[in-house]
C-alpha cells in the first residue's frame, strides 16, 4: 500500500541498472559471481513493480530493472551468463570494471510495443551485464533476443499495461542512436497520455 501511495505521485517509472538481485528471491543459492546485492533495494523496487501494475503506471525497466521485474513477478535469473555455453559477450572483459559497455545486435519481435517504441526490429545495443533472464514470470512475454538466444526484451501482457523491459542500456547510446532515445520518448508519451 505504501508503494502505491508513493507511485500515485508519478506518471511513469524507470527501473535502472545496478547491482545483482538477491538470488534468494528466486529460490537459488548465491554463486561466486554475484555482487553488490542490496536486499532493501530489491524489496523496495519489487514493491514498486507491483504498484506500477496495480496503477497501470507506464514502466521502463533497464538491465537490472528487467531482471528485477522478472524476479518480482515470479521468474528466475541466470546468475552468470559467462558460464553458459555459446553465450556472446554481454559485458566488458573486466566486468564490472573496465570499459563502459560492449556492443551487440538484438532482434526485436515485429508489431510489439518494444518494436514500435524503437521503430526497428534489429538494433545495436550497449550491453553491460553478467546475468540474464532464465524462467520467465507469468504475464510476461519475450519480445527481443540476442544471437545467442538470451532474452533481451520483455513486455507485460495485461491489457492497458505499458511495461517494457530491456536487458541493455539505451541511455549509453541514446545521444547518438535515435532508436535508443525513442525508447525514452515512448515512455514519456505514455506518461503524458495517462
Amino acid at each position: 500500500e505504501e508503494a502505491v501511495r508513493l507511485l500515485k505521485r508519478f506518471k511513469g517509472l524507470v527501473l535502472m541498472g545496478g547491482a545483482d538481485v538477491d538470488p534468494h528471491l528466486y529460490g537459488q543459492q548465491r554463486q561466486a559471481h554475484v555482487y553488490g546485492v542490496n536486499p532493501e533495494q530489491d524489496h523496495f523496487e519489487s514493491a514498486l513493480v507491483h504498484a506500477a501494475l496495480d496503477l497501470k503506471t507506464p514502466t521502463l525497466a533497464v538491465c537490472r530493472g528487467i531482471q528485477l521485474v522478472n524476479v518480482a513477478l515470479g521468474g528466475t535469473l541466470i546468475q552468470h551468463i559467462g558460464s553458459v555455453p555459446g553465450a556472446i559477450q554481454h559485458a566488458p572483459d573486466k566486468f564490472p570494471a573496465g570499459q563502459d559497455y560492449v556492443l551487440h545486435d538484438v532482434d526485436v519481435t515485429p508489431r510489439t510495443k518494444l518494436s514500435k517504441a524503437l521503430g526497428a526490429t534489429k538494433v545495436r545495443v550497449a550491453s553491460f551485464h553478467h546475468q540474464g533472464l532464465d524462467e520467465l514470470a507469468p504475464n510476461l512475454k519475450v519480445v527481443a533476443r540476442s544471437s545467442d538466444g538470451l532474452i533481451e526484451g520483455l513486455e507485460h501482457t495485461a491489457s492497458g499495461q505499458w511495461l517494457i523491459g530491456v536487458q541493455w542500456h539505451p541511455e549509453d547510446t541514446a545521444s547518438t542512436d535515435p532508436r535508443q532515445q525513442a525508447l525514452y520518448d515512448a515512455l514519456i508519451e505514455q506518461a503524458r497520455s495517462r
